[in-house]
Parts: structure tokens; sequence; C-alpha cells
């Protein structure tokens, strides 16, 4: 994550891991969230802040979820099942489970077919938010596998040209195991920015960037603008754009992009897409590929860690000190927050302080 949405030092609120698994843990259970799958949903959200994805970590997201559950749109123990099913392939329905909790269920099955025939697709419907999308992927390394995710989000997002929403910020995310090197971990919206990255940026008082958002025609906004203030459902109040802002900027490609993800993570999975349900509903795409299927496993990684390397040895640009590649900072995060903290805004101490007070649980994080 860019410097821009990163707590000023003098603000931040450090943070051991530790303690805030075990109140993330236990508002998970006070919300009703069964103990392993509470354990789950606190280590996708923890895993998130340690690599630095504060957007998609405690700050933003457990809120949404503690209010989701106090309003009935999400089932705290849902009885998700496999509705269709082959060799290779499955199908969820998820019953409006939480992603964070039915999604890494869904990688394990992919997991397990890939094990047997070389490749394993799952789909799921009728689920809620996926959180920190490569956290699924991740799975899949462990294996010596490759792994990969998408999520089939509600609008908030113009199509280019449009004039109001039609599509999610539908990311993607892939993970490829290396020897050596640090592992590649792709974690990407095809928004220019993810909504989570709008309430960092009213948080943290940052202005919004030019080609982020449009005006109420549809018309990028090519400026620097104040971040909007979030809706009563938590949701930025904004129209984003895709991926390339203008079309003379690349914008069709991420449109391609969202619409890739709708039909992979939404249609195929019979759930819908974004706009249809809508919201709070969230379908998603989760797949494990075994490089044995394909290669001797010990060349892939070899190879990978031959190319990683190529890549962060890159003779820099003037103005920078290297070349990183998409999850080096990551796991370099994760050393350092291990070590030191996971800083987090006051405002987001705060809310953790409330919400253990209203829950009637220990508060021990500052």
């Amino acid at each position: 994550m860019t410097e821009r949405w990163r707590v000023r030092i003098e603000d931040a609120v450090r943070v051991d891991e530790t303690r805030l698994r075990e109140t993330v843990l236990t508002i998970f259970l006070k919300c009703g969230v069964p103990d392993e799958d509470a354990k789950q949903a606190t280590d996708v959200l923890v895993t998130s802040d340690l690599r630095g994805v504060d957007s998609h970590g405690v700050s933003n997201a457990l809120r949404g979820y503690v209010r989701g559950f106090r309003d009935g749109e999400l089932n705290p123990a849902p009885q998700w099942k496999i509705l269709r099913e082959t060799p290779a392939t499955a199908n969820i329905d998820s019953d409006r489970g939480l992603g964070i909790v039915v999604g890494p269920k869904a990688m394990e099955i992919a997991i397990e077919k890939a094990s047997k025939v070389g490749v394993g697709v799952v789909t799921i419907r009728n689920s809620r938010h996926l959180g920190m999308i490569s956290y699924h992927p991740m799975m899949a390394l462990e294996h010596d596998m490759i792994g990969m995710s998408m999520s089939s989000c509600p609008v908030n997002v113009n199509p280019t040209y449009g004039a109001e929403p039609r599509l999610g910020t539908n990311p993607i995310a892939l993970a490829a195991p290396a020897d050596k090197e640090v592992p590649f971990v792709f974690d990407a919206s095809t928004s220019v920015v993810p909504a989570n990255k709008l309430i960092l940026s009213h948080r943290l008082g940052v202005k919004m960037l030019p080609g982020w958002v449009a005006d109420e025609n549809g018309i990028p906004i090519m400026e620097e603008i104040d971040a909007p203030a979030q809706r009563p459902d938590g949701i930025p109040d904004a129209n984003m754009l895709p991926l390339g802002s203008t079309k003379d900027l690349g914008s069709h490609k991420g449109y391609g992009f969202m619409a890739i993800v709708d039909i992979l993570g939404g249609i195929l999975s019979g759930g819908g897409y974004g706009l249809v349900p809508g919201r709070p509903n969230f379908n998603h795409y989760v797949a494990a590929y075994d490089v044995e299927a394909f290669m001797d496993t010990a060349e892939f990684k070899r190879t990978m860690d031959e190319w990683l390397h190529m890549l962060r040895t890159t003779k820099p640009a003037p103005g920078h000190d290297r070349v990183v590649y998409a999850g080096l900072v990551e796991a370099e995060t994760v050393e350092e927050r291990k070590a030191n903290g996971i800083p987090l805004h006051p405002e987001v101490v705060d809310w953790f302080r409330t919400a253990c007070s209203d829950m009637e649980i220990p508060f021990n994080l500052a």
C-alpha cells in the first residue's frame, strides 16, 4: 500500500499482534461466530494488517462485519453447502456467510481437487465480503501450487463512458511459489482504487488524486478533491472509476477486467452479478493449479527465483531506490510489524474501545 494511506508515524498507535488477535477473536465470538470460524476470520483480518493492507484489515472491515451481523445481513453461522461438483470443480452456496470464513474453506476444496487432478476451481454464491483477496491464493503456496481468486462485488464503479455505477471494484489476486525468493503475490482491484481506500483517505484527511472518481454526470474528475464521507451503509459516497480512469488512459481495460470478474466470479457461480441482486451480496471464484501437473515443481520454483531476481535487480529510475514486485514489500512489512506492532489510527483504537465496552469485553489494545 502506498504511503499516502499509511497512518502518520506521529499519530500511529502501535498494537501488539497477539493482543489484536485476541480482541478481534472475542468480537467475532460475541457476534455469534463459531469458534473455529472466528479464528479463521481473525487470521484473515490480522494477516491483512501484518502485510500492510490496512484498507482490508481491522480498521475498515471489522466494523462493517459487526454492523452486518447486527443488521442480519451476515449469517454468523452459515450452513454452506456444495450445490454442484466434478473432480476439478465445485459450486458453493455460502448461506450469507462471511467471505473470510467460507472463502478459505472453498480454497481448501480447490487445493484438494488440484492435488488429485491438477486443477481445482470453486465458485461461491450468496456470500459476503472476501477480505484481503490474496489471503486465499496464498493458501496454495504451502502446497507448491499457484492460487487465484476473484470477487464479483456490489456496484460502486461507473463503466467507461457511463454516468452511473454498474460494476463493483472486482479484485483479482494470484500467488505463485518460488524457492529462495519471496513468493509473487498480486492483489488489486480493477477500479483505480478499492472503496476501502477512499474510507482510509477520509479518515487520514488526504486528498483523492485525479481520476479516482467521477462527478454526478459520470465525467472523470481530473483534479485533487477531498475524500467522500461514508453513507449509512458504510460505503463511500462516490462514483468510482475503472482502472485507467479515462478511455485515453486505458479505462476500457479496467472495465474489461471488471467484466471478466463478474462473469467468472458472479454469473458462473449462479449467484448473479454486482448489480443483481446487489448489496450486500458478493460472489467469488477461487482456484488452485498444481505446478507438478504442468512441469517439474523444483524447476518451476528455480525459474521463478530467476525471474523475480531479474525484476528486483532492475536498474531503478531516477528518484527511486529500487524496483520491487508484488508480494515483496508485503513480506518485509510482516517482519517489521511483528517486531514493532501494527500501527492503528487513533480513531480505530477509539472504535475498538467503544465496541468492547458495548459488547462487555476487555479492551487491552492501548
